[in-house]
């Protein structure tokens, strides 16, 4: 999966509600963006990424509010039965992290499980389910197995999907003793590991800084990353308004606010 060219096209947006800074709450907009790539795993007509969706959000079949990621599947099926996504039967799934939100979406920065994002992601029934967690994700390998038994968790690990190799490392780099942190030391030992075995696709919450303004990230990783860097990073943690930049031979995607929807 080469991104073919770093523009994008929004396709459309999901009203949700967040938390605001300094307090209380504020509505918003979730961004889908269509990004082109040269093509995607076997069994796949798109992959969808996503990550940070940090609110809560009604679901187009109406209801109380919903953590976002949950509304977010809802709405996939309503854009594939509008003709604007393929059937989610043939949609793999890629999620970044930090998927959950404080029930009335008031507190920035809330920790909490989110099984139930897992497992409505799960229930479209792509080709493949794979991801991280982010620093205020509660939700571990055994959990995503019985969602979905091929479902795959990564943290320093790899699995092969739909004909692919994918690898990933949740959390951030923080002290070790903070839960969704990893000294750099083991952190940047796990990346320099997996992307030595060339996966085709690299999921990380905490991402590499890119290469144009606005673009924050982690320079260690993005060292560690130039010279050998894999087809395809997602990540997230931080937002950027220009979504893709170059990185080494391939190319950043960053999906912290954001559904990217990568079509070949």
């Amino acid at each position: 999966m080469r991104v073919v060219h770093e523009r994008h096209r929004v396709m459309t947006t999901v009203p949700y509600t967040r938390a605001r800074a300094g307090g209380g709450t504020e509505h918003t907009g979730l961004t889908v963006d269509r990004i082109r790539v040269d093509s995607v795993p076997h069994g796949c007509d798109a992959v969808i990424a996503t990550g940070d969706l940090q609110g809560i959000a009604n679901s187009p079949w109406g209801g109380d509010p919903v953590l976002l990621g949950i509304a977010v599947t809802d709405y996939i099926t309503v854009w594939s039965e509008q003709g604007l996504l393929p059937p989610p039967e043939r949609i793999g799934i890629v999620l970044a992290g930090d998927l959950y939100s404080a029930p009335r979406a008031d507190l920035r920065g809330a920790s909490g499980d989110v099984a139930d994002v897992w497992l409505a992601f799960a229930a479209l029934g792509g080709p493949f389910l794979v991801g991280v967690a982010g620093n205020h994700d509660v939700i571990d390998d055994a959990t995503v197995t019985e969602i979905r038994p091929d479902a795959v968790l990564l943290d320093g690990t790899e699995a092969e999907r739909a004909g692919d190799l994918f690898a990933g490392i949740s959390g951030i780099i923080g002290d070790p003793r903070q839960p969704g942190r990893t000294a750099d030391a083991a952190f940047l030992h796990r990346l320099d590991r997996l992307v030595a075995n060339r996966p085709s696709l690299l999921t990380l919450h905490e991402g590499p800084s890119g290469e144009h303004p606005g673009q924050l990230g982690n320079p260690l990783i993005r060292k560690h990353l130039e010279q050998r860097a894999p087809p395809l990073t997602v990540c997230g943690h931080v937002h950027w308004d220009r979504p893709v930049s170059r990185l080494g031979t391939g190319h950043v995607l960053n999906v912290d606010d954001r559904i990217a929807v990568l079509t070949p």
